[in-house]
């Protein structure tokens, strides 16, 4: 069973801000061979979303609230370790990580930059894509959008 909780950059001790950033490059740089910066400036503002299966970091989000990414609040950098993909980690923390932050932000709207091929991972979380695809960093994405 995935153990999840949340933390501010501040609360961040210096192991979980290795760790996340670690898991971060490992997937979003050397996976996804993308050789653009993931260190945007938005993550002292950001909830971080931590996941462990015992000791070990195997899934990661970061929560924004209105107006830092998108005039609505928005979850990014959604991130599996590779050897925990397949145990639905990613669906546990993205199914936490939509109710903390309607919650957090009391809003009822969450929009998200979706990787294209995981339009039906977070279409099955009740996410509705809007508009056209277009490239981020090299990779084909699309706008996303949660209502409750």
């Amino acid at each position: 069973m995935l153990r999840v909780f949340t933390r501010t950059f501040n609360e961040l001790s210096n192991t979980e801000l290795y760790e996340l950033l670690k898991l971060r490059s490992e997937v979003f740089v050397v996976e996804q061979n993308c050789v653009f910066l993931d260190m945007d400036d938005k993550d002292q503002e950001a909830l971080h979303v931590l996941g462990f299966d015992g000791k070990r970091l195997v899934a990661y989000t970061r929560l924004l609230a209105p107006g830092h990414s998108y005039p609505e609040a928005s979850i990014g950098r959604v991130v599996s370790h590779p050897s925990a993909r397949g145990m639905n980690y990613g669906r546990e923390i993205m199914q936490y990580s939509i109710q903390h932050i309607l919650k957090q932000y009391q809003t009822d709207q969450i929009v998200i930059s979706a990787q294209l091929y995981l339009k039906r991972f977070y279409s099955e979380l009740g996410f509705v894509a809007e508009g056209e695809v277009y490239p981020e960093d090299d990779i084909p994405h699309i706008k996303m959008r949660y209502t409750c």
